[in-house]
């Protein structure tokens, strides 16, 4: 039995290891095609695997993939693919062959918006957000978290557990137009809410710890018996002075704020009042201030030693 043909578009940190595992492991047939509007970053990561394809346009990948991944940084970014597969008329009207996976982190009405846009050319549609850090996308130990109509998400389920994933926590629920793919995208922006938070209060305990006295490693020692990983990864590249060298951000201070923004709004719509969101938010606006939009989000650690009376940089 032959797998589906597959396209990926969109290569960001998360997408270049999610795109990797599918080529490496997936069970699709023939190459993986990737697509990126810069294009040399698709030539350069189509070189660097064994099943891979670079394509110059997206009417190709679409074209030629039944399957096709989308993995960019905000909403306007993906009405943009959307806009452009949609008015393309070198792309069948006829779109029943084809399943859209998105993995973008994006509102819950973003996705909603896109699944109706490509059901009504006959597409299907799976909103896949995922949790992890680039390094675990490159290891294939992402969660991710889909929401769609069960005939979607069986098509792309190979995919997930074993590929890109560890897990997989399906947020479908019921049968047709009761499935609301809006689910995985609130899942997620409100997870993210709980990991930048955690990165701020981080940046506070650090601060706090070398100003009282105490000094950063008893801390960073508790830190990595009672929460090891992400965190205590954390905790050391802003110890290290990561957070003030790096040139490419791991996870951009304007697309966190986006997250944040989101799920601000989200809650705000349910009556609720997120005051730790609004408290990170300020943080990283310092960051943005001093580093750009190049600042990464363990450089909250450096707006918090500003506010304290020290150098933002540690080095």
């Amino acid at each position: 039995m032959t797998g589906p043909r597959v396209a990926w578009i969109g290569l960001g940190n998360i997408g270049r290891g999610m795109s990797q595992n599918i080529a490496q492991k997936g069970p699709q047939t023939g190459p993986i095609l990737l697509y990126n509007r810069t294009a040399a970053r698709a030539t350069t990561h189509a070189s660097q695997l064994t099943n891979a394809k670079a394509v110059p346009t997206l009417t190709e990948a679409v074209n030629q993939s039944d399957l096709i991944f989308t993995c960019v940084g905000d909403d306007a970014a993906l009405d943009s693919i959307v806009t452009a597969i949609i008015s393309d008329p070198t792309i069948p009207q006829d779109l029943s062959s084809k399943t859209f996976i998105d993995c973008s982190t994006v509102h819950p009405d973003t996705s909603r918006r896109t699944e109706a846009a490509f059901n009504e050319r006959g597409a299907g549609f799976v909103a896949c957000p995922v949790f992890g850090a680039p390094n675990m996308a490159d290891a294939g130990q992402l969660i991710v978290v889909p929401a769609g109509k069960r005939a979607a998400i069986e098509k792309v389920r190979p995919f997930f557990d074993g590929v890109v994933a560890k897990k997989t926590i399906d947020l479908s629920s019921g049968t047709g137009s009761d499935i609301d793919v809006g689910r995985a995208s609130t899942l997620k922006v409100l997870g993210n809410t709980f990991i930048l938070n955690t990165v701020g209060v981080l940046a506070e305990a650090l601060v706090a710890a070398e100003a009282s006295g105490l000094g950063v490693k008893p801390l960073q020692e508790w830190l990595g018996l009672f929460a090891p990983g992400p965190f205590a990864n954390y905790a050391e590249r802003m110890v290290g002075g990561d957070y003030c060298t790096r040139e490419e951000p791991l996870f951009a201070v304007d697309l966190a704020r986006k997250d944040l923004g989101h799920a601000y709004g989200i809650a705000k719509e349910g009556g609720l009042r997120m005051k730790n969101v609004e408290v990170m938010d300020g943080l990283l606006e310092s960051v943005k201030e001093v580093k750009g939009a190049k600042g990464d989000v363990a450089a909250v650690y450096g707006a918090v030693r500003k506010g304290a009376g020290m150098e933002f940089e540690n080095q």
